[in-house]
């Protein structure tokens, strides 16, 4: 039976799907409006820093719901998490440190999550998701943010036999690496979104971790560290995301990588040896060969991310889920000149930006996770712009739940850095 089927017959039965939402910003907006024309599923739920935001959501929600029903409204995000008329909750706040709380905290009350927040899912997801997994439970990144739009890709081609070269996504806003809240407040007041939010867009930050969250659940690494970000159209991506001895720029092929063109689509480039197979790809215009690039020109976010709960709930199913052990890390780079002594914001902040490398890169250079600079990190030395941050260089914050979990990720996921060969720069 579909997952539109299952919803059917939940409303049939008066047994809806009960959504806790925290975060009501954009994406949650968005999200929570949705909900209200998707037939077997409610919100009993909506928590925002901002309780304004959290009790305008709802109002709207209950504004278009064809059934009213009562929405707890706060600013505390164990209410709607601890209530027992909510059984699956979505974390759509893109914080580090409050989605360590709401991860935690979810987990306790033995509730399935759905993460519209990959920055604390590329930070602390491979212990999280063992952990939910353990307690029989399902803990999921979403449909329709880019990381499982492309996953869905992925697996079509894999499902069909066919070889995975490349798999990405087009890079929406054109990257400034020393964007910030001032440099595009306008902008962000223009789209109605939080200027932190689109300066992680725009510095790299968000795509750096979106490909970092592929990567974890798939085993692609980063051809190179930071990826390429070619300039590329649907009909010259598989070209120039070729081998170097075959005119491209890759090394290697199973890599994750982001083009600048493409957007708002995610593609995989994909390869047959077999010769029936690759004469039909031909035929039906695919493309001509010996690499074929398979398309998907949209991705719908949050309205997508509904499927995601359906799917936690009503299938027992993860939409991206890390495969193990993390594969590749979003390492903190300075986004300016900083002086000794500083303390450190984080994503979308003035004074870091998130750069993708393998694991193994970031033990064996001491690089810092973007997702640990939460809370009160002190900087002990003068660091220049464009410097990869390390351990000796600043000071962490140990009482943040983020550090702790990862601390314990650190202990339970160790990686051999013995013979294993850096991605060069």
């Amino acid at each position: 039976m579909s997952i539109y089927q299952q919803l059917l017959q939940r409303e049939r039965e008066n047994a809806p799907i009960r959504v806790g939402v925290i975060g009501a910003g954009q994406m949650g907006f968005g999200m929570i409006a949705q909900i209200s024309n998707i037939p077997g599923m409610i919100v009993a739920g909506v928590c925002d820093v901002n309780v304004e935001a959290a009790q305008r959501a709802a109002d709207f929600y209950n504004s278009k719901a064809s059934k009213r029903n009562p929405v707890i409204v706060t600013n505390d995000y164990r209410e709607v998490i601890q209530s027992p008329t909510v059984e699956v909750i979505v974390d759509a706040t893109g914080v580090p440190e409050v989605g360590a709380n709401i991860s935690l905290e979810t987990l306790r009350s033995k509730k399935h999550l759905v993460l519209l927040n990959v920055e604390v899912d590329i930070t602390i997801g491979s212990v999280m998701y063992q952990m939910f997994n353990n307690a029989g439970l399902v803990y999921t990144g979403s449909a329709g943010d880019e990381p499982a739009a492309t996953l869905e890709l992925y697996e079509f081609a894999k499902t069909m036999g066919f070889e995975v070269l490349v798999a990405g996504k087009g890079k929406n806003n054109k990257l400034n690496p020393i964007s910030n809240p001032d440099v595009c407040a306008e902008e962000a007041r223009q789209k109605q979104m939080s200027a932190h939010m689109l300066a992680a867009f725009q510095d790299g930050t968000k795509t750096m971790a979106e490909m970092n969250l592929l990567s974890n659940a798939t085993g692609l690494l980063p051809d190179k560290v930071g990826m390429h970000g070619v300039s590329a159209t649907v009909q010259d991506v598989a070209e120039k995301l070729d081998l170097k001895e075959n005119g491209g720029v890759l090394d290697n092929f199973g890599v994750v990588e982001y083009v600048d063109g493409l957007a708002p689509g995610v593609f995989v480039i994909v390869k047959s040896e077999l010769e029936p197979v690759d004469h039909e790809l031909r035929y039906l215009k695919v493309g001509k060969g010996p690499h074929y690039t398979l398309y998907r020109p949209y991705h719908l976010a949050s309205l997508e991310t509904p499927i995601t709960i359906a799917k936690a709930v009503l299938q027992h199913d993860s939409s991206i889920h890390p495969i193990g052990a993390p594969i590749s890390e979003t390492v903190a780079v300075a986004k300016r000149d900083i002086n000794a002594g500083e303390t450190l914001d984080g994503i979308g902040g003035y004074s870091v930006r998130g750069v993708l490398e393998t694991h193994v890169d970031m033990k064996v250079n001491g690089h810092i996770p973007i997702g640990l600079i939460s809370g009160k990190v002190v900087v002990k030395k003068d660091i220049k712009l464009g410097q990869f941050l390390t351990l000796d260089d600043v000071e962490l914050d140990p009482s943040t739940t983020v550090w702790k979990l990862r601390s314990l990720q650190d202990q339970l996921f160790p990686v051999s850095t013995e013979n294993r060969p850096l991605v060069k720069l």
